[in-house]
């Protein structure tokens, strides 16, 4: 739940307006211990605000439809109409929920998956609410996941990169002449214009030139966390072995086809973060942590209550569809190609008259 402080203010209001009739004894003054969400006692949680056939829609699930919401859009039903509107959109769900169980439709199998992944949702959520905010860890637990994972929290340098890429080598050799001697940013972005296949068809006035031919930054190789799709493994190999911001590889490189000129436009130093530095992301890092043990003992003791069988010969038959023939949707046949075409003066239709 997330306690905004707009939403007790918002629900009380929903009932000392008159909303379907509630009047302002409905709600109290807010307790100090006791109170369910949004500020509201159980007593006014169960407060009926709507009934639908032998369904009720009560304050509590009033509440809960705007717990689903951003505080942005809780914010729309500050007014009496928007809260009214909001309550009907609340009976439209149950009057079509009704209309869909008299028609079986709670039946069908889609349906009753969809149900369960619903259901397996709950239950994980109502487990989570026994773990701890990420604020609530103790120190001395964020302590001794720094101490127990160093090598997490070493940042080796990383490398900005730009490059003139080219179709063929005998051209990326001649560019890589002119590159050497470019001495700038502004020559390396002229150069880049004139020559890269990846040069836009039309060049923005107002963009950087010092960023001509970006690739972004990459970690050094073997340096699982820096990796960049834009940046080619030989392309990442050979920036660690230039020497300084602004120089060019001495070589020409080839990757996927391509040929690349590549110039190293900045440097980011390695570091070791503190503790400090790392909190936050540790905190995330044991929650999640706490979350996955907690579901997988969950999943454990249910299966040492309820008996789980597995045909695995049957699984090993299981055949997937060839994905370069399998139609739009399950059953699906192509339409059969005709048997003969039609004469060139077309078919006639009709009882055969002339």
């Amino acid at each position: 739940m997330s306690g905004s402080r707009y939403l007790p203010t918002l629900l009380a209001a929903a009932v000392s307006l008159g909303l379907l009739g509630c009047n302002e004894k409905a709600v109290e003054q807010l307790p100090d211990a006791g109170a369910s969400a949004f500020g509201l006692s159980a007593e006014q949680s169960s407060r009926v605000l709507a009934k639908v056939g032998d369904r009720v829609i009560t304050l509590g699930d009033f509440a809960a439809a705007l717990d689903q919401m951003d505080q942005f859009d809780r914010l729309r039903y500050q007014s009496k109409e928007r809260r009214r509107e909001l309550l009907s959109e609340l009976v439209d769900v149950e009057l079509l929920a009704m209309e869909a169980q008299r028609r079986g439709l709670d039946k069908e199998p889609d349906v009753q998956d969809a149900l369960r992944q619903t259901m397996r949702d709950a239950i994980l959520a109502q487990e989570r609410r026994s773990l701890p905010a990420p604020a609530e860890i103790s120190a001395e637990e964020v302590r001794a996941y720094f101490d127990a994972n160093s090598d997490k929290f070493v940042e080796p340098e990383r490398r900005r990169l730009a490059a003139i890429v080219l179709k063929s080598r005998a051209d990326a050799e001649k560019v890589l002449k002119e590159a050497q001697k470019a001495n700038t940013a502004i020559a390396w972005g002229e150069l880049f214009f004139k020559q890269s296949i990846s040069a836009p068809k039309v060049r923005d006035a107002n963009a950087p030139v010092d960023l001509a031919g970006d690739l972004g930054i990459v970690g050094p190789p073997g340096d699982a966390r820096g990796g960049n799709p834009q940046i080619p493994e030989p392309l990442r190999v050979a920036a660690f072995q230039i020497g300084n911001v602004g120089e060019v590889a001495p070589e020409v490189l080839e990757a996927q086809g391509k040929y690349y000129v590549i110039r190293m436009t900045g440097i980011t130093a390695g570091h070791r973060r503190t503790l400090a530095e790392a909190d936050r992301s540790i905190r995330v890092a044991l929650l999640q942590r706490k979350t996955q043990e907690q579901e997988a003992s969950l999943r454990e003791s249910l299966k040492q209550k309820i008996r789980v069988e597995v045909d695995e010969a049957a699984l090993a038959s299981v055949k997937l569809p060839d994905p370069a023939t399998a139609g739009p949707y399950p059953g699906y046949q192509p339409p059969s190609a005709p048997t003969s075409l039609p004469s060139e003066g077309g078919t006639k239709h009709g009882n055969g008259g002339n």
